[in-house]
């Protein structure tokens, strides 16, 4: 079943249009049978999320997979961290780690990115975030940036500002919308699926943060479906998305 579930994931991702997609090492298919299948149907995968724990277990395995795959980013989309939060001590460690896996995944002529989920920009008594402390200690050749842009604004960021802020080191994006009426200024990393809603129907200001990504010079843009009904909410997605004049 899980086997069929990822391809079948291949599958509707071209049935809806994609053409870029981000992938993973998958669980049950072999890595180059998961690769062929991409190719064959005509399906890019940009980039491939990788786990902290898999970067410090292995980074040249990452790597390796990366590449069966023709992925030119490798994206860490989560910090393990205590219930109360990413301390600035965990940050620090943190940015070193990023800097020496980012320099090898560099060195192996590909690209290390780092997808915030929210929680990374709660102040601490000295008024800095871990976000800050990676972002200023890692260096932009070594560690680019993937906005989300709903953890960013479910965290009372503001996603245009943010991008301005740090210009080119964007340069992936997670399009997701966050329900009106939906609690924001968070910095706990979850909410409830039904949060997620369909691109254009919640609280983000899209022609404002796309025209911006634009802008800075984001070059990838993937939907990100985590609602309770993806099939219904992708299709609604689209026709925004299409429809949308920047």
């Amino acid at each position: 079943m899980a086997k069929d579930s990822e391809i079948k994931a291949l599958d509707q991702a071209k049935a809806y249009g994609f053409v870029e997609i981000e992938a993973g090492k998958p669980a049950k298919v072999p890595l180059d049978d998961y690769a062929a299948a991409i190719k064959e149907r005509g399906l890019i995968a940009v980039g491939i999320h990788a786990g902290y724990d898999a970067l410090a277990k292995d980074v040249n395995d990452v790597i390796a997979t990366a590449k069966a795959l023709g992925s030119t980013y490798i994206v860490c989309p989560w910090i393990p961290h205590p219930k109360e939060g990413l301390s600035i001590e965990q940050a620090h460690k943190v940015a070193a780690d990023f800097n020496t896996w980012g320099k090898a995944i560099r060195e192996a002529g590909l690209k290390f990115g780092w997808h915030p989920h929210g929680f990374e920009f709660a102040k601490s008594a000295s008024g800095e975030s871990p976000f800050e402390i990676i972002a200023n200690e890692t260096s932009p050749e070594n560690l680019l940036f993937e906005m989300d842009v709903f953890w960013v604004f479910h965290a009372g960021q503001d996603p245009a500002a943010l991008l301005e802020k740090y210009g080119s080191r964007w340069e992936l994006m997670h399009v997701k919308d966050i329900r009106k009426g939906a609690v924001t200024h968070l910095s706990t990393g979850s909410a409830p699926p039904t949060d997620n809603v369909p691109v254009g129907t919640g609280q983000i200001d899209w022609p404002t943060v796309l025209s911006t990504a634009q802008k800075v010079g984001v070059k990838h843009y993937f939907i990100e479906d985590e609602t309770p009904a993806p099939l219904q909410c992708i299709p609604a997605s689209l026709k925004y998305l299409r429809a949308l004049k920047l």
